[in-house]
């Protein structure tokens, strides 16, 4: 039986995690971040990984960074013939990295090398990318940069969010994990260098991209309203309300000076410098995500 360090944080590697356990594979080690305050109480809380592995009743780790050499040789001391990373949030040093007999590998949810970083799932929606996928990589210096050993595809499709992506492509990575994983382990599976001349970089989302801008197109704005759902929501001020924006499309109709707002059956019309945002779902300060159409016509008064 292969010894496997699996290394992880959030929903998205506890989908992997849960998926090499159901295969009957048990990691000698799980690492993850330390925890974190979560909620209004800031209680500090386990990640999803965590979780996970202490319901599993798993060597657990949480070093805060790999700066001291003594969690360096802890992790070598496990003597492992693979470590699985998927979006653990630390960069391995080399001599972590490399320290398994067949070294370390990542499940990155872009397709190599387009979507390099931290926000690969969030940035090919706001590209407006056709198509993304996961790649399963051999870890080198550099972030993202080592030699790919499998890819697989999905379609972005037009109501895709950042969350139903990170969805389809969890179970995408969980499921092209287990079927690589023997030949990887064989050392059978060729690798591809990446192409850096390709290499887009995925920066992290921040709030400050909320704001929906009407001198922007509506096809940007409703990219927009798709890449941010649903943390951290595009925004829209509407009279008084900073609203959450959760659902809008495009229209290639003209409604006026940019900025005007009117309503009908469908939704809020944004106008736009090129086209229009129709707003069909949206979250008020203090309330619960609902209906546009619903919202504006128990707010009339800011509507042409």
């Amino acid at each position: 039986m292969s010894r496997i360090i699996f290394a992880g944080t959030p929903d998205f590697a506890a989908v992997h995690l849960q998926a090499l356990l159901d295969a009957g594979v048990r990691p000698v080690a799980v690492y993850t971040q330390p925890d974190r305050p979560a909620g209004r109480g800031h209680k500090l809380t386990p990640s999803p990984v965590k979780s996970l592995a202490l319901a599993h009743g798993l060597e657990i780790r949480t070093p805060l960074n790999f700066k001291n050499q003594a969690e360096i040789e802890e992790f070598s001391s496990f003597n492992a013939d693979l470590a699985i990373v998927v979006a653990y949030g630390l960069l391995l040093p080399e001599a972590v990295f490399a320290a398994p007999r067949l070294g370390s590998i990542n499940v990155h949810a872009s397709l190599l090398p387009r979507w390099r970083g931290a926000a690969p799932i969030q940035r090919a929606i706001l590209a407006g990318d056709q198509e993304t996928g996961v790649t399963v990589m051999r870890i080198a210096a550099g972030l993202d940069t080592g030699d790919m050993l499998v890819k697989a595809r999905v379609p972005i499709e037009p109501d895709d969010t950042a969350g139903t992506l990170f969805d389809k492509l969890a179970a995408l990575g969980a499921q092209t994990l287990i079927q690589s994983l023997p030949a990887i382990l064989a050392g059978t599976l060729p690798a591809a260098r990446q192409d850096d001349s390709k290499a887009l970089y995925a920066k992290k989302i921040s709030k400050d991209e909320s704001p929906l801008d009407f001198m922007k197109s509506a096809r940007e704005l409703s990219l927009q309203v798709r890449g941010l759902n649903p943390w951290p929501a595009a925004q829209l001020k509407l009279g008084d309300n900073l609203c959450k924006i959760f659902g809008a499309q495009a229209l290639d109709t003209d409604s006026g000076t940019p900025g005007t707002l009117r309503f009908d059956k469908r939704g809020i019309l944004l106008a736009c410098a090129q086209g229009t945002l129709l707003i069909t779902a949206l979250q008020a300060p203090g309330k619960k995500p609902c209906d546009a159409a619903a919202f504006a016509r128990s707010h009339q008064d800011l509507f042409s």
